[in-house]
C-alpha cells in the first residue's frame, strides 16, 4: 500500500489525510473471523484536504454531497478475509470515487440541423417501402 494512489493526472491521494477504522466483519467465516478486525472503514476529510486542487475539491463536494457527513467521505470494505486486502479495496474505491467526482463536466452538445439531402433520401426510402408493402395486398383476386 506504499505506492502512491493517483486520482487523475499528477494528483495523488495524500496518505497523511486518510483515517482508518477497523471492526469485525459480519457473515460466516469460522473461528478466525470472530477474533480479527478485518472490516475496514476509510475516512477522508474532503472539506479540509490540501491534496486536491481547489476547483476539484469544490466539484467533489458538490457531487458527493449526499455521501458526506461533516465534509468527510467514508468508504467501507469487508469482502475479503484479510484486513490488508480490505484496506487495498477501500483505497481503490476511494480513488475511483474521487476520480469520478472530480472529473470535468462533459462538453455541451451543440444542436445541429439535419442536412436536406439526408432527409429527402429518408423520405424516398419510406415511399419505396410503402409501395412495396402496398403491392403485397391481394385486392385483385
Amino acid at each position: 500500500m506504499s505506492a502512491p494512489h493517483v486520482i487523475r493526472g499528477s494528483v495523488v491521494l495524500p496518505e497523511a489525510e486518510l483515517a482508518w477504522r477497523f471492526s469485525r466483519s459480519s457473515g460466516p467465516g469460522g473461528q478466525h473471523v470472530n477474533t480479527s478486525d478485518s472490516r475496514v472503514e476509510l475516512l477522508f476529510d474532503l472539506a479540509a484536504t490540501k491534496g486536491l486542487p481547489e476547483v476539484w475539491k469544490e466539484r467533489a463536494l458538490e457531487r458527493l454531497a449526499s455521501r458526506l457527513v461533516d465534509g468527510v467521505v467514508t468508504v467501507k470494505a469487508s469482502e475479503h478475509r484479510s484486513q490488508f486486502r480490505n484496506r487495498e479495496m477501500a483505497l481503490v474505491r476511494l480513488t475511483s470515487l474521487l476520480a469520478e467526482a472530480t472529473a470535468p463536466p462533459p462538453k455541451q452538445r451543440r444542436a445541429t440541423k439535419i442536412p436536406r439531402g439526408i432527409n429527402e433520401r429518408r423520405l424516398r426510402e419510406k415511399k419505396a417501402r410503402a409501395e412495396t408493402k402496398r403491392g403485397r395486398t391481394g385486392r385483385d383476386w
